[in-house]
């Protein structure tokens, strides 16, 4: 727990001194705020690790696989619904490099020989957090890591309207 804790923090820090560094001033505002609600969403997926591994669930009370955990985390914390599978996930918002993923931003990895078949959220310092498999918690991973960059498929950025929450 202790370890958890102080991954936690050094990811707020981190996403606190780079929330607006590449955003044109033009822009600031808006950039500003999206960029505050998806460290939020990031901090809220992360509060949720050591829930249990469940196939097909999705909530903390009966556990989460990977896509029920997206989807339940940018639904508490963003007010938005996303499409169930990690498949459908892998069509919404837009497509992003590698190196412009910022916290809140999917990602996506071929785990079942099957394009997109697991998704999880990035929170900067190239981690994400994910719901990993049976017998396993919620927790965060490495991108670098063989194992996940081997298997990398891409990701998406969902945007916020502009007016708010949906």
């Amino acid at each position: 727990m202790k370890r958890f804790l102080t991954i936690l923090l050094l990811l707020l820090c981190g996403a606190c001194t780079t929330t607006h560094q590449d955003t044109p001033a033009a822009n600031y505002n808006m950039a500003g705020t999206q960029n505050d609600a998806m460290n939020d969403l990031a901090v809220f997926a992360i509060s949720l690790a050591d829930t249990s591994y469940r196939h097909g669930g999705d909530s903390p009370e009966t556990g989460f696989d990977c896509s029920g955990f997206v989807r339940y985390v940018f639904q508490k914390s963003a007010g938005w619904i996303l499409p169930r599978t990690s498949l459908e996930m892998s069509r919404t918002g837009e497509s992003l490099e590698v190196d412009q993923l910022r916290p809140g931003d999917l990602v996506f990895f071929n785990t079942q020989k099957q394009l997109f078949s697991h998704v999880g959220i990035y929170v900067g310092e190239d981690r994400f957090v994910h719901a990993p498999s049976k017998g396993k918690a919620i927790s965060l991973a490495n991108m670098h890591e063989h194992y996940w960059q081997s298997r990398y498929d891409g990701a998406r950025r969902i945007n916020l309207p502009r007016t708010g929450k949906k």
